[in-house]
């Protein structure tokens, strides 16, 4: 959990396996670059998985392992949390660089 796209990428997958244009317009502003390290440093971890299909053009889909759908539910609360909270964490903010 490294990173910010991370737990974002992990929160996409969540309702089920996806091709990585798909997962990469849900994960607003992410390069492609970036997400695919991301998905290889997931895959590394045991969090996803990384499905290849015979067809022509070739499909490639990612998908969350079992261990990966017991990190999906905590993230997605704290996602949750976050726009429920987003109103007071900005008032915070403003509040504390006025006083900076």
């Amino acid at each position: 959990m490294d990173n910010k796209w991370t737990a974002m990428a992990l929160i996409a997958l969540g309702p089920g396996a996806m091709r990585f244009g798909d997962l990469r317009t849900l994960v607003e502003g992410v390069s492609a670059k970036v997400l695919t390290e991301t998905l290889r440093d997931l895959e590394r971890d045991g969090l996803v998985v990384r499905h290849v299909y015979a067809e022509v053009p070739r499909r490639v889909e990612y998908e969350l392992t079992a261990l990966g759908r017991t990190l999906h539910t905590p993230l997605e609360a704290l996602s949750r949390w976050a726009e429920e909270h987003a109103e007071e964490v900005l008032a915070a903010r403003e509040s504390y660089d006025a006083r900076s």
